[in-house]
């Protein structure tokens, strides 16, 4: 995992951590794609060290939804993601 994936799944890590340490049961959260170059079916570059890494503070993946748009980046996929806690 590179430098920005890395930083992505700790900033993720922090706002998972800080959701259970409030007591909170249900976090929604959202996920940019790192690689806005891939048009071809693919991993999404990062997106599974990121969920792992919200998984690993006690979250279970419940139910996510994808989207895909245009800023002014260019394309991107973000996945919108509803853990519980496990």
């Amino acid at each position: 995992m590179g430098f920005i994936n890395n930083a992505e799944a700790s900033i993720a890590t922090d706002a998972a951590r800080k959701a259970r340490a409030t007591g909170q049961s249900i976090l929604v959260y959202k996920f940019i794609e790192a690689n806005t170059a891939s048009k071809s079916t693919a991993p999404i570059q990062g997106m599974a060290e990121q969920i792992q890494a919200v998984e690993a503070e006690g979250w279970r993946l419940d139910q996510m939804a994808a989207a895909e748009g245009k800023a002014l980046t260019g394309e991107r996929v973000a996945l919108v993601c509803l853990f519980r806690a496990a």
